[in-house]
């Protein structure tokens, strides 16, 4: 990568998910979950803001992420929950360069706001 971004690291070649699927890996200590939607490569923290199980063990539909544990839904092209309204995923921007995918050791700074 870059020296303009030493803040990522690679998780996975670039041709590692179809478009539809998701898989966890370790970021800096912490669980994220890749997922391959319309193309794009986006990264959330890999837990529900609900009670912190792994959002990896859920179902991913379209543009729909849906907790295995408890059923939350969430929209991943943004992160907003679906169901409840007001929850939110926590997102880690991402990059692909060099044929491989570049995650953010950090969470994003911009979070979307929870739909009301």
């Amino acid at each position: 990568m870059t020296e303009e971004a030493p803040d990522y690291v690679p998780v996975a070649s670039q041709d590692a998910l179809w478009d539809g699927e998701m898989e966890p890996f370790e970021v800096n200590g912490t669980e994220i979950l890749l997922l391959r939607v319309e193309g794009d490569y986006l990264a959330y923290q890999g837990t529900c803001p609900h009670q912190r199980q792994s959002l990896a063990e859920g179902e991913l539909d379209g543009t729909v992420l849906t907790c295995a544990f408890h059923l939350w839904e969430f929209d991943v092209r943004t992160g907003r929950g679906i169901n409840p309204r007001g929850s939110c995923l926590v997102r880690h921007d991402t990059r692909v360069a060099d044929g491989q995918v570049y995650v953010s050791r950090h969470p994003s700074d911009e979070r979307p706001a929870p739909t009301p």
